[in-house]
């Protein structure tokens, strides 16, 4: 058994655990070394860097926490604010992921703090800026004239947001697309022949839905054809409300032969009503979704 390996099992029976200087007596560094190593310290050689690392996890050092907190005022959490609505198709999952990754060989830590359907947007974004529970944030969902964002600006807090608004000061953000997608959706349907296409939408308030519903519009208005927006449900319908929506269009007067849905699972349940009512999809209808599961 390695040297490492050996002392690891020697302080766990000890009750204790493995400090800074554990590591420096086992690479025979300084302890400030062992700790800008640590640290990603730029000084130091990358061999140096991976032989502590190396061995912080062999012992199973974890640093403590609230000592670093209060020697350096950082907490190395980034928090992601979870609104309710991103259980919509494998969206949170898939999220959670990308960001971890993203930060798998740094200090950073991802805390996630769900935002409960009652509950005021703009709340748990206080929490933590009061607190300073995190280094920094990530929120999603943004709005054009979004309350979170404005106060983060005012508290110079570190934050991106997964979504664009429509406020007068820039702010770090990523996006897709989505005026491209329903405007390249529409095209696509237009070019099989489809002429009365429906939209399903993201809710109004997000940001997002502004730019979908103005893709689907340009796309429409340059083939002449008049935009038909589903009513009543969106995006964040469950699926079964959008299967008895989709057959409910199938047994109208003047069933659509195009439907664009941003989300597969709300695509499916829409699938499932028309077929239900006897559509064959790819003849009868086409539906153009985007995909947001792996």
């Amino acid at each position: 058994m390695d040297r490492p390996r050996k002392r690891a099992q020697a302080l766990k029976a000890a009750g204790r655990q493995p400090t800074l200087k554990t590591i420096a007596d086992l690479a025979g560094l300084g302890v400030t070394t062992v700790s800008r190593a640590l640290k990603d310290g730029p000084e130091l050689a990358i061999e140096t860097k991976a032989r502590v690392r190396a061995i912080a996890d062999k012992i199973g050092y974890r640093p403590h926490r609230a000592g670093v907190r209060l020697k350096t005022g950082r907490t190395f959490v980034i928090s992601l604010v979870l609104n309710q609505a991103d259980d919509m198709s494998d969206y949170a999952r898939r999220l959670i992921m990308g960001i971890s990754e993203a930060l798998r060989g740094t200090q950073y830590h991802l805390q996630v703090l769900p935002q409960n359907i009652d509950q005021d947007p703009i709340d748990p974004v206080r929490y933590i800026v009061e607190t300073a529970a995190a280094d920094g944030l990530i929120l999603t969902h943004s709005e054009p004239q979004d309350l979170r964002v404005k106060m983060l600006l005012e508290r110079d807090f570190p934050f991106i947001t997964f979504g664009r608004t429509e406020l007068a000061t820039p702010h770090p953000f990523i996006d897709t697309d989505n005026f491209d997608f329903t405007y390249r959706a529409t095209q696509a349907l237009i070019a099989r022949g489809r002429k009365r296409i429906v939209i399903v939408l993201p809710p109004k308030q997000f940001t997002y839905s502004g730019h979908q519903l103005g893709g689907y519009r340009r796309a429409l208005f340059e083939a002449g054809l008049t935009p038909r927006v589903a009513q009543g449900v969106d995006l964040y319908s469950p699926a079964f409300t959008l299967r008895s929506y989709a057959n409910a269009l199938a047994t109208g007067s003047d069933a659509p032969d195009g439907i664009i849905c941003g989300s597969e699972i709300q695509a499916l349940g829409m699938i499932l009503g028309f077929q239900e009512a006897g559509f064959v999809i790819g003849m009868d209808v086409d539906i153009v979704n985007k995909k947001t599961s792996d």
